[in-house]
């Protein structure tokens, strides 16, 4: 298992015996139960699993999103599971970059608004904030589409806003759930072309996916089952999905 070798000295990433359990009426539904994962630094890692199976519960906890009910997380080193909500904010702001199936953008906001956003909330001066976010979007390719709204681009230059976005506050990790979702599938493939960039560049990419052929472009492929890890697997290059360079 590739988990063996991963610990939180020397994970970015790292569950311990992560169990999360909701109480639904009288009931308890355990979403994980007791389970251990490590993502490293630079690494590329694709989360798969059924519905139900607690993939997206894993994600919203590796995001800071939530918390475990029991159990350990370690981001960079630091056991983040006892932290406020302040803190957890904190950590999504400056070293998250979130991109979603459904974009998440402002439909009146133009594309070099919606990727200041995360540097408003953060409190960046106006000037640095509209450099870095056209620093962006020229990074995916979208610095002339820096004026346009959402409804004025296609959905792959959504979705690029969207990395742009992500990108802006220069974070450590990119989590991206199910981010081709809505994408054709040559929208989708140029989607992962620049997930694979942005790994070449130093970044941490975990993507949640469903599908097989979207997990092949990482360099392991993580699948959840039961709120557990069933499998745990490095792809050898030779069949790992390779997106042509543009």
């Amino acid at each position: 298992m590739a988990t063996d070798k991963h610990t939180a000295e020397n994970s970015v990433i790292f569950l311990e015996q992560v169990q999360k359990i909701y109480k639904m009426g009288e009931e308890y539904v355990y979403a994980l139960r007791g389970l251990t994962v490590g993502v490293q630094k630079n690494e590329y890692v694709a989360i798969m699993g059924p519905s139900g199976s607690g993939k997206s519960t894993l994600m919203n906890i590796i995001g800071c999103l939530d918390t475990p009910t029991t159990g350990n997380y370690f981001f960079n080193g630091v056991n983040v599971a006892g932290l406020d909500d302040n803190d957890l904010a904190g950590i999504r702001n400056k070293e998250i970059g979130f991109v979603f199936q459904t974009f998440n953008l402002l439909p009146r906001s133009d594309s070099l608004h919606n990727v200041e956003l995360p540097l408003i909330y953060a409190g960046v001066g106006k000037d640095e904030r509209r450099q870095r976010a056209i620093d962006a979007l020229t990074h995916v390719g979208l610095a002339d589409r820096a004026g346009h709204k959402p409804n004025e681009l296609s959905g792959g230059q959504r979705q690029r806003v969207a990395i742009a976005r992500a990108l802006v506050t220069r974070p450590s990790i990119i989590l991206a759930d199910e981010p081709t979702g809505n994408l054709d599938s040559k929208t989708g493939e140029d989607i992962m072309r620049l997930f694979n960039e942005l790994r070449e560049q130093g970044n941490t990419i975990i993507v949640v996916t469903h599908e097989e052929d979207i997990a092949r472009h990482a360099e392991r492929i993580v699948r959840i089952k039961d709120g557990l890890v069933e499998k745990d697997e490095v792809i050898p290059v030779s069949e790992r999905i390779v997106p042509v360079a543009r």
